[in-house]
């Protein structure tokens, strides 16, 4: 199995990275593009869609001059999830910048819904919270507020990978995967649900269509690029970081640390939990009575977000001046042994999972003269951990949990390895930093019959190390009610 190369796409929410592997999912030649952005008034987050497309392009044509002659057999496009545009069916010209999952510029229009009477039904219907999260209200907003948008002859809503895949291959489409993150799609749904269309303002023929997560998905094409892309995988970013784990059978969870961190565990089936998200992990082909390719199989997960991790790193390094960098903070929460009382709310866009209070603010308590920016620091990346240990504790009421796979930029740093190990009191799996576009390229082998199955894929992914929990029990059931009390005290400020 050495002939040909997989090749992802990952069009994250801070970076474009693109990565080719051979069959045994090896790394060859990755390239990445950093990806603004822009903040034009409080609680709005926005990015340029022709910086996005134009990463995109840069990263497969600097990748696809490493092939030494081999051939791609298929590409896998991973995206943003939530984040949202609007752009011209017929131009293909953005009318809206990416209006980005963290953006919460809908709050208003969310709780006017909820005032009509209509939030009950949504939630029910879809499952998911009436959250400023999910693309339905971004796109509502868009619809009521955007003169581009509403003096549009041809219009075309959707998330990232549509405008992407749309503008690279001439194919208006998703994935079951991403519509399940929208609001706009039933529990244990397969196309849009016409009661939530009706209950946010959004026609049907706007969208795009719905299809599988991998299998015969057309082509991606640039006039920089030297050969066509066989699309065979698209999907949402933390669901093709679930495969690229290597956490495909039920039970089995995974946490990515990024910008914010966010746990995914496979189910049986949809599954309704309180505080998390029902989510389809990935939907596999079938096939249409014309030959084309339909919905088939599909395999659910639980997800839930911790919406500041890396953000709240940054933050505290450049917005409050504690260290030069990122990398300096965590370097100076390493040199204390603990946070000397110190207790940080994560909540700079607001409390995810469980909680879901988008109107919550950071919050940092427990302030004394003893008190450094190293303790700061560490305090830090404890918020991180429980905030991760809050989902993962959700999820353990519905599930078996086992462990934890982790993935991401963050995992990275040692230190908050152990603190989260000891958070949990369970093992970590750590697994490769590349996981998001792996999982891409490995989704691309399954559709393109390169794998036979997603566990046939996983099964080629090396076993990561592990770090084991030192913390006692007692002590840590002890900081688990400290922390409990924290957030009922502070999550309203």
């Amino acid at each position: 199995m050495s002939a040909g190369l997989l090749l992802g796409i990952d069009a994250g929410t801070t970076a474009v990275k693109t990565a080719l592997f051979d069959l045994e999912l090896r790394a060859i030649a990755e390239a990445r593009r950093p990806v603004t952005a822009t903040h034009p008034q409080p609680g709005w987050v926005e990015q340029d869609p022709g910086l996005v497309l134009q990463a995109v392009v840069d990263t497969v044509a600097e990748v696809l001059e490493h092939t030494d002659g081999r051939e791609v057999l298929a590409a896998g496009l991973d995206h943003q999830g939530e984040s949202v545009l609007a752009w011209d069916a017929d131009s293909g010209r953005a009318l809206t910048p990416v209006v980005v999952w963290q953006d919460k510029r809908q709050e208003a229009l969310l709780a006017k819904i909820d005032s009509d009477g209509d939030g009950t039904r949504i939630v029910e219907r879809s499952g998911l919270p009436l959250d400023p999260y999910f693309s339905a209200g971004k796109l509502a907003w868009l619809l009521a507020n955007d003169a581009r948008v509403q003096d549009a002859g041809t219009l075309r809503l959707g998330t990232l990978d549509a405008f992407l895949v749309e503008r690279l291959g001439g194919r208006f489409a998703t994935d079951l995967s991403t519509a399940s993150r929208t609001q706009l799609l039933a529990v244990g749904g397969r196309d849009w649900d016409q009661q939530l269309l009706a209950a946010f303002g959004v026609r049907r023929e706007w969208l795009p269509e719905i299809g599988p997560t991998f299998g015969t998905l057309g082509e991606l094409r640039h006039e920089r690029w030297p050969v066509a892309l066989p699309l065979a995988a698209q999907l949402v970013d933390q669901q093709a970081a679930l495969a690229g784990s290597g956490a495909v059978r039920p039970g089995e969870l995974k946490a990515t640390y990024g910008t914010g961190v966010f746990v995914l565990g496979r189910t049986d089936g949809p599954v309704l939990a309180s505080g998390l998200l029902p989510t389809v992990a990935w939907a596999g082909p079938g096939e249409r009575g014309d030959g084309g390719t339909s919905l088939g199989e599909v395999a659910y997960a639980l997800d839930g977000g911790v919406f500041a991790a890396g953000s709240l790193l940054d933050w505290l390094a450049e917005g409050l001046c504690l260290a030069a960098d990122a990398a300096a903070l965590t370097a100076a929460a390493a040199s204390v042994p603990d946070s000397a009382g110190v207790l940080v709310l994560p909540a700079l866009a607001g409390l995810g999972a469980p909680w879901w209070r988008p109107n919550a603010h950071g919050v940092i308590a427990g302030l004394h003269p003893g008190v450094g920016p190293a303790h700061v620091s560490r305090a830090a990346l404890e918020a991180i951990a429980w905030r991760v240990t809050d989902i993962v504790e959700a999820m353990a009421e519905v599930a078996p949990v086992a462990g934890l796979r982790v993935d991401g930029g963050l995992t990275n740093d040692e230190t908050l390895l152990q603190i989260q190990a000891d958070a949990l009191g369970l093992p970590l799996i750590v697994g490769r930093p590349d996981t998001t576009v792996l999982g891409a390229a490995m989704l691309a082998g399954v559709g393109a019959s390169v794998f036979a199955s997603v566990e046939d894929a996983a099964q080629r992914l090396p076993p990561g190390r592990s770090i084991k929990p030192v913390l006692g029990a007692a002590e840590r059931l002890g900081q688990r009610k400290r922390w409990h009390a924290f957030v009922q005290a502070s999550a309203g400020l």
